[in-house]
């Protein structure tokens, strides 16, 4: 019995020699400034819970997990996928290459006037920051630096990529706000909708209004009410509010010009109240036509303006731009209640 508890302590003994060995092979050669310069990844990113994104003309942009979904740091709604291709990147972020020994200075330099700065945090703790430095000549490969909690700041920038993917990881990070904003306006299901009012400034005739009272519709439409509704129309047009996007934030006008078109007179505006009290105002106003030549617009009219798309005030004041072929559907009241379709009545 002796004899076998010697034996499995000396196997023991000999297999811890052997890892012990191999650690010691694998870090051959290897300084801790070069095993920090590869420290990029985090493995357990459902435990990543903040991020930080700073650009080098100051912009910051923080993204907070909130339960399964993720926010700006106050509470608003950000596109879901961008965060994703974030996490996407801490994961599968590898190490590629060495910067050449007479390009170091070189990438330094630019890291400290146009380099990314991303800080990840981990059950409320700072966990690691990555300093992004843009790509490499063939943009296979993105210049990076990385600081962490267990190994410190790495001075020896080298070159990143993600498995798996050809191209660079630069683009993934951004601290614009407009371009991390949700462009989700409405998102109503029909029996959510109390009340709905499109008011054509120029064309009261194509003005209309939408009223649930209890479990009945009433259409006014023209500034008359209708008679005889057909109420399978009314339920066409209310389901187009299940999804209501913009297209893009602003990018093209400025404070003057923003001011000036908010003191102008919208082509439409539209009012939506929910069946819970909320009320939403969007303000609807003309782009100038991009070919500067009249164009036929969808009420078959010879217009001076823009055809595909609007400006749209919304509650908050923010002006974005918008499509006609996403907001007709819900304008265009004389596709689902035609005068003509039904007795009108004063």
């Amino acid at each position: 019995m002796k004899k076998i508890v010697i034996i499995v302590l000396g196997i023991a003994l000999l297999v811890g020699l052997g890892i012990f060995t191999a650690r010691l092979m694998n870090k051959k050669g290897k300084s801790d400034e070069q095993i920090a310069a590869f420290n990029f990844d985090i493995k357990d990113t459902a435990s990543v819970d903040k991020i930080i994104i700073t650009e080098p003309n100051g912009m910051e942009m923080t993204l907070v997990r909130s339960g399964k979904n993720w926010t700006d740091d106050k509470g608003g709604c950000v596109q879901p996928v961008q965060v994703f291709n974030i996490l996407e990147a801490l994961y599968n972020v590898r190490f590629k290459g060495y910067v050449p020994e007479n390009a170091v200075k070189t990438v330094i330099n630019r890291m400290t006037t146009i380099g990314i700065k991303v800080q990840y945090f981990q059950n409320g703790d700072w966990s690691k920051t990555w300093y992004i430095g843009g790509s490499t000549s063939d943009h296979h490969g993105t210049y990076m630096l990385v600081e962490s909690a267990e190994a410190g700041k790495s001075d020896l920038p080298v070159i990143a990529e993600i498995k798996g993917l050809k191209g660079i990881i630069e683009p993934r990070f951004f601290a614009d706000p407009r371009k991390w904003q949700c462009s989700e306006i409405f998102a109503y299901q029909m029996d959510e909708i109390a009340e709905v009012n499109v008011k054509f400034t120029q064309r009261p005739d194509r003005s209309f209004e939408v009223r649930k009272i209890k479990q009945d519709y009433l259409v006014k439409f023209g500034g008359k009410y209708l008679t005889s509704l057909d109420t399978n129309m009314v339920y066409r047009y209310l389901l187009n509010f299940k999804r209501i996007n913009f297209e893009n934030p602003n990018y093209e006008l400025n404070d003057k010009q923003l001011d000036s078109l908010k003191h102008s007179t919208p082509f439409c505006v539209l009012k939506v109240r929910s069946t819970k009290g909320v009320k939403t105002q969007l303000r609807m106003f003309r782009r100038p036509s991009v070919s500067g030549e009249k164009e036929v617009d969808d009420f078959g009219d010879e217009s001076p303006y823009d055809i595909n798309r609007f400006w749209c005030e919304l509650p908050s004041g923010q002006v974005v731009k918008c499509q006609y072929f996403t907001f007709n559907p819900i304008l265009m009241g004389h596709i689902y209640f035609n005068p003509d379709r039904y007795k009108n009545v004063q």
